[in-house]
């Protein structure tokens, strides 16, 4: 109890929400609990008796959205998502509770490409809306990049001004679990890296927070979908001669580390389709 007061009391701009969560005993518990924990972000407590458990957490940071994803991917279905069928067969025997039907539920499985057919319009369905979601990050990021390529500090920042907003009207709830999982692990970065590029007109301030900001971009591009191939390139000259990359649109290279002084200097070193 002394424990679950101290992580409440971490918790800022909190809210209190009630949620049917399915599961049988005591490993359930456990396991519901740590998935849907977050430090200094969410609380969940589960009671196997009622199958109800109690979610606080901050409201400005995540969401019951989130959190019930989270609780899915372990392997419990609830009110708002359905586990994958992998991770409900790899629940310990006893753990494995009557599945519900409920039309109203989502199938995480419906971002798996390795769906069965009678699913694959739904995953497409689903493609679309991930795609559509982070279609204005990517091409805000692109914006960036060409300005950097033009070394016009004061355009940069202005197109990172755009980034961030962009980045900032991601409707979570809109990706795909996989696409999800990663957003939430470089969203901080990302808006850091963005508010440095947007908050100063120094070309060269601007390029070292663009290579944190290019490896989070393509971190997240990899598991997500773009409306056309992508060109991962690199400059061995860049950030010191320790080396950097980008992103691009075209396979011509137009490095924005240097711009017109090595604008041909580097290669590509993936294409991502």
């Amino acid at each position: 109890m002394l424990s679950i007061s101290a992580c409440n009391a971490q918790i800022k701009n909190k809210k209190t929400e009630t949620v049917k969560i399915y599961g049988n005993c005591g490993m359930c518990k456990q396991t519901i609990e740590k998935a849907g924990n977050s430090k200094k972000q969410a609380e969940v407590v589960w009671d196997k008796k009622i199958k109800i458990a109690s979610i606080v957490y901050d409201s400005t940071k995540t969401s019951k959205e989130e959190i019930l994803k989270r609780i899915a991917l372990a392997g419990y279905d609830n009110e708002l998502f359905l586990a994958p069928t992998n991770a409900y067969d790899n629940l310990h025997s006893c753990c494995q509770y009557e599945r519900p039907k409920n039309s109203s539920t989502t199938t995480l499985e419906q971002g798996n490409r390795n769906i069965d057919t009678v699913r694959k319009r739904d995953t497409v369905m689903v493609i679309q809306t991930e795609s559509n979601a982070l279609l204005a990050v990517f091409d805000n990021y692109f914006s960036v990049k060409d300005a950097l390529v033009q070394t016009n500090g004061a355009k940069a920042s202005e197109k990172s001004k755009a980034l961030l907003t962009a980045i900032n009207a991601v409707e979570m709830d809109k990706l795909s679990m996989d696409v999800h999982m990663v957003w939430m692990k470089v969203l901080a970065d990302l808006k850091e890296d963005a508010n440095h590029i947007a908050s100063s007109k120094d070309a060269s301030h601007q390029r070292g927070h663009f290579i944190n900001l290019s490896k989070n971009m393509f971190t997240l591009m990899k598991v997500s979908k773009y409306e056309q191939p992508v060109y991962y390139q690199f400059c061995p000259m860049a950030n010191n001669g320790k080396g950097a990359h980008w992103l691009s649109k075209e396979n011509t290279i137009k490095n924005p580390y240097f711009g017109s002084q090595m604008l041909n200097c580097g290669k590509t070193v993936e294409t991502i389709k």
